[in-house]
């Protein structure tokens, strides 16, 4: 099993969505993560309205605004996220201050893996945007900004995707060995308990980082996956798709493309929480205040409908060309995913069918 072992270590490597502009590119196939943000802008309004202390971060010697957009990507959703948090902004200064309102001038600082299409990202940023803009490379699981710099940090759609596969799942020897499968099911307690694992200690991470980064009092936006509270990730939506990705694998093993070592040490490095799970994760680490917990179904479950299979097709592969080429290599990337189109016409498959709905789980912490 050391080849396998081996083969999985370049899992830890940084996955970034499929760059450039072009019609396969995660900036023209994110729509599913575009509902995310529409579905939850009328959220970050009131939060900001009710939960940011404007007093307390700005005062008069002090009127930057500093942003950060934790795994940004290269979409055009970071600009509309970055744009309704500044809009929020702007109206609770105005409404604490009134027409006095000293204008505050916005930093916004973009942050992804250094492998992300920044060049791509800063092409498409808005010519009238109402802030300055910087790129911030590097994961944030770790330090990215100096002490007490940031007044709101948000992160969407991206805290599902761990630093790493967990070593116990790819090793033969070891009872958390996912044969079989390519991600945390949720029915096998070895390999959950694995997965489990590692989501908590990058979590904690994560939240040690911010929580220096943070001023007191700062706001931090939490958008991310998640599965309603007794439900295995297999029951699901996204569970019954990862079914049929790695069946893909099965096929092109079948045909000889592809080894049993490599198809046996493929898993993605995600994990999908209960929101009580991730609840008790903050609350454990102690230093921000849960300002409010949404679990959202009906208001994203029409962003998994795509109109035709092509669509359907580019939407998958821009989320997840950059797995195939990091583990399995870039010779295999069109046979694989020439095989998962035929398998979708043939199958007929339908994202959201056949399986219990995921949760987005929106929370809004404070730096205590």
């Amino acid at each position: 099993m050391e080849m396998a072992v081996e083969e999985t270590k370049s899992l830890t490597q940084p996955i970034t969505m499929k760059g450039g502009d072009g019609p396969l590119s995660y900036a023209r196939n994110s729509s599913f993560q575009k509902g995310v943000v529409d579905a939850t802008k009328g959220m970050i309004i009131q939060a900001i309205a009710n939960k940011l202390d404007m007093e307390k971060l700005c005062t008069d010697s002090y009127k930057t605004f500093q942003i950060a957009d934790f795994g940004c990507s290269i979409g055009p959703n970071t600009f509309f996220s970055m744009q309704n948090i500044i809009e929020a902004v702007e109206q609770r200064h105005h409404a604490d201050h009134g027409n006095s309102a000293t204008t505050l001038e916005f930093q916004v600082f973009f942050n992804d893996h250094l492998s992300n299409d920044f060049n791509t990202l800063f092409q498409a940023l808005p010519p009238s945007r109402p802030y300055f803009a910087a790129g911030v490379p590097g994961s944030f699981y770790g330090r990215l900004f100096p002490t007490s710099s940031i007044h709101i940090g948000h992160s969407s759609s991206a805290l599902q995707w761990l630093s790493k596969v967990p070593e116990e799942v790819v090793d033969s020897s070891s009872p958390a060995w996912n044969k079989g499968s390519i991600y945390c099911t949720g029915t096998e307690k070895e390999v959950a308990k694995a997965f489990s694992g590692q989501f908590e200690n990058d979590v904690e991470t994560f939240l040690n980082a911010r929580a220096e980064e943070l001023v007191g009092g700062g706001l931090m936006v939490i958008l991310m996956g998640g599965v309603p509270d007794g439900i295995s990730l297999s029951q699901t939506s996204i569970g019954k798709f990862y079914d049929f990705f790695g069946s893909c694998l099965v096929d092109l093993t079948k045909k000889g493309l592809i080894s049993e070592e490599k198809a046996n040490s493929f898993n993605l490095p995600l994990y999908f929480p209960s929101a009580k799970e991730l609840k008790t994760l903050i609350e454990r680490n102690g230093r921000f205040s849960i300002e409010s917990m949404d679990e959202i179904v009906e208001q994203v479950k029409s962003a998994h409908a795509l109109p035709n299979t092509q669509n359907h097709i580019s939407h998958i592969r821009a989320g997840t060309e950059g797995l195939i080429k990091l583990h399995l290599g870039t010779e295999i990337v069109e046979d694989f995913f020439e095989c998962y189109a035929k398998k979708h016409v043939e199958t007929r498959f339908v994202f959201a069918e056949n399986g219990a709905d995921n949760t987005l789980i929106f929370m809004i912490l404070k730096r205590k």
